[in-house]
């Protein structure tokens, strides 16, 4: 008697089934039925925990506006949480009808090839959901990869014998997250909330498709759909055991936490569009069986020998004619070829290739240092330095490969730090050569002394930081210095304007004598001035002054009456009085203020009518052009403080440069064309809140210039200032990176070889 749960029959590979038999469609209808029963549980189970991720990094959110942005898209996703589910299941089923109708196609006809999924992302622009999208298909298809087989096996029988891979398995990892992507379309959410659901349903959706598939397969194999088939692991194309290719990495213990997939996520991403870029297919490889690819130990070892001969060397090897540099793949191909040679003089026979997850190494390598040596952020000299490290940094991505993926990874944060530093330095600023010669010595120890231990990063790191900390120090006092004196000085330009607007505005149209006038334009404005800056201009001693000019300016009208007399005789008494004060605070000598007095007096017999020599009168108007005292040159110059009157205001039209110097942050660097049409990197160190002037220091804490913000935007509009970047040297390597591999292959970088 047979066994209740053997099949009734078996169908093997040979034997193909119509897809719109009865048999055949009963065996979709089951796959579709379990595929829409446990996934309307697992994408239920992942929104379960939508509202929770969302307050957690509301609670923490940098600032009020992110905080809302997570509250508005926790309220979103209640309300609509109910339409996405509906949208991914019908989906979801859709693609299994079609599939069973045999219509799952392009509209050109063609099944939809491997890659597709994310290539076309990219050309829509959706750069960050691309890459979220691409790194769970990519991490979930390599995780799944014995229980997928045997599905796309069984599938391939009941479709008729159409060969079923993962990119058209309407149940597969990419044919599900396109269906959940296209059923995001129904939320209104920001990107950042739906980058937080796409990384929920990978936890929770993705990571469970192991046992739908297995249930698929167990229910298949029941049906007597190849319960015989076996799997087995296929190598990459050339892969050897023990190849680099299948290396593990090899970072010394306690250096990096766990990063709970990110790095593999970041590298199957990179790795995909690598793979597009090179357009790998089977048929492209080399006839004539396995090829002994290089071993990770291979590999370093003609790494070090490489490594040695640049450490003698002023220049880096693979990077010959820096000045100039050619395609980026040119040069990864020439390091290719050193490496293999090099390979070739150790083991006697040169390989062909090597493992293709090394050789996606060595072009981000070759990517990133090409990148560092077209980074307007860094100073020519310190390009070509930095780039001397490529090899030693390949070496590093060899052994360790979550360096391209976790920030804090020793090798990135201390290339991150050497470039952070190089950003602010110029030949001018460097004048000891104490940073052109410490970042020297760190690409010198690099290259003398990397084997194989990486904790050689972080000690360089902590050597460069310390240094940075002293440098920094030192710069800090200066700049606070160059600050003050700063600010100093429009404190007293302020209280300049300040004085002499209101004489200005008190003498009017009056025609005053020239010992009056120049009394008030020169000795008493300087009073003025030095009680502004002393007593505040809020103060009764700065209204007492005020009083004391519209005093002076009385005093001048003529007095023919006799009550006219008798009131300048009331006054005279006071305005000596505030006279001989004022000019005593502001270090008029005693005998320079007798003798003003004099002249005065003089001056006011005169207007009382009473009879004055001649000779005297002269000596009082001669009195008007007397010299003020050494000792207050500096406040009050010249009579020109009566014309230090507001400058006109600066033109308010709003244009692109205007509104990025309003974008400006103190710590900013940028990079100005001086007269000399030398370059030079200065800091921005402070904003004037009185005249909203900004000033810009070098990485010693001197002052380069300062400018109005007018100024500075016509300095950026005439390209004679720039502003350097503030992201880090490798997160904006890894943008241009995507982005460059993003863009149509073209004839001079889809051949490597």
């Amino acid at each position: 008697m047979k066994d209740a749960s053997e099949p009734s029959n078996i169908v093997s590979l040979s034997q193909r089934l119509d897809p719109s038999s009865e048999r055949g469609g009963a065996l979709l209808n089951t796959v579709r039925d379990i595929a829409s029963r446990r996934l309307q549980l697992l994408v239920n189970g992942m929104f379960e925990h939508v509202d929770d991720a969302l307050f957690d990094l509301a609670e923490k959110a940098e600032n009020n506006a992110a905080q809302m942005h997570y509250f508005d898209g926790m309220r979103e996703v209640r309300k609509r949480r109910p339409a996405v589910e509906r949208a991914f299941l019908s989906t979801v089923t859709r693609d299994i009808a079609d599939f069973a109708a045999q219509q799952r196609q392009t509209a050109s006809g063609v099944p939809l090839p491997i890659g597709t999924v994310e290539l076309t992302l990219v050309a829509d622009n959706e750069l960050e959901e691309s890459l979220a999208i691409t790194s769970m298909i990519g991490k979930n298809e390599t995780r799944l990869t014995r229980d997928l087989f045997a599905v796309n096996q069984r599938l391939s029988v009941i479709y008729g014998g159409t060969r079923i891979e993962d990119a058209n398995n309407p149940v597969a990892p990419a044919s599900l997250t396109q269906a959940f992507r296209q059923a995001m379309r129904e939320l209104s959410a920001e990107m950042r909330v739906k980058l937080i659901i796409y990384k929920l349903f990978d936890r929770y959706v993705l990571a469970s498709l192991d046992e739908l598939y297995q249930e698929i397969n167990a229910e298949l194999v029941r049906a007597g759909v190849l319960p015989q088939l076996r799997h087995e692991v296929l190598r990459q194309p050339g892969a050897t055991p023990g190849s680099a290719g299948e290396a593990v990495a090899q970072a010394p213990s306690g250096v990096l936490p766990d990063d709970g997939g990110a790095s593999a996520e970041l590298l199957q991403t990179l790795r995909t569009l690598f793979s597009a870029r090179r357009g790998d297919l089977p048929e492209n490889l080399p006839i004539g069986g396995p090829l002994q690819v290089p071993t990770v130990n291979e590999l370093i070892g003609a790494l070090s020998v490489l490594q040695s001969q640049a450490a003698t060397v002023s220049s880096p090897l693979p990077m010959r004619g820096v000045q100039s540099t050619a395609s980026v793949l040119q040069e990864v191909a020439h390091l290719k070829e050193q490496l293999l040679s090099q390979i070739g003089s150790l083991r006697g026979e040169r390989p062909g290739q090597v493992a293709t997850m090394d050789e996606d190494t060595i072009d981000l390598v070759g990517m990133l240092f090409e990148f560092i040596l077209e980074d307007r952020n860094l100073p020519t000299e310190m390009q070509v330095m930095l780039a001397r490290l490529q090899i030693p940094y390949l070496k590093a991505a060899i052994l360790d490969r979550r360096l391209f993926a976790h920030r804090q990874h020793p090798a990135r944060r201390l290339l991150d730090s050497l470039a952070d530093a190089a950003k602010g330095w110029s030949a001018e600023s460097d004048r000891d050569h104490r940073l052109h010669d410490k970042v020297k010595s760190i690409v010198d120890s690099l290259l003398q002394e990397f084997d194989d231990d990486l904790s050689i990063f972080e000690r360089l790191n902590t050597e460069l930081q310390d240094f940075q900390d002293q440098s920094r120090r030192r710069a800090e006092l200066a700049e606070q210095r160059v600050a003050e004196s700063t600010r100093g000085r429009e404190k007293l330009e302020q209280a300049r304007r300040r004085a002499a607007r209101e004489i200005l505005t008190r003498i009017g149209d009056h025609s005053l004598p020239p010992l009056i006038h120049g009394i008030l334009s020169r000795a008493w404005a300087n009073y003025m001035v030095l009680t502004i800056l002393r007593q505040g201009e809020e103060s009764s001693e700065f209204r007492d002054a005020l009083r004391f000019v519209n005093d002076f300016i009385d005093s001048t009208r003529a007095a023919r009456s006799i009550e006219e007399r008798r009131t300048l005789r009331q006054m005279l008494p006071g305005i000596e009085r505030s006279l001989r004060r004022g000019l005593a605070n502001v270090a008029f000598q005693e005998n320079d203020i007798e003798r003003l007095l004099a002249q005065l007096h003089t001056y006011y017999r005169h207007q009382l009518g009473e009879s004055v020599p001649a000779a005297e009168v002269q000596a009082a108007e001669a009195a008007a052009t007397l010299p003020i005292p050494e000792s207050i040159q500096p406040i009050a110059e010249s009579e020109a403080a009566l014309d230090a009157i507001e400058p006109a205001p600066e033109p308010v039209e709003d244009t692109p440069e205007l509104r990025m110097v309003a974008e400006l942050k103190p710590g900013t660097w940028l990079e100005f064309v001086t007269e000399g049409e030398t370059l030079e990197r200065a800091k921005l160190s402070w904003i004037s809140p009185m005249s909203g002037r900004y000033l810009f220091v070098n990485r010693r804490g001197l002052k380069v210039a300062d400018y109005s913000p007018h100024e500075l935007a016509i300095e950026l509009a005439a390209g004679r200032a720039r502003v350097l970047e503030s992201t880090a040297l490798f997160d904006r390597a890894l943008d241009a990176i995507v982005g460059k591999l993003s863009q149509p292959a073209t004839a001079s970088t889809s051949d490597t070889e």
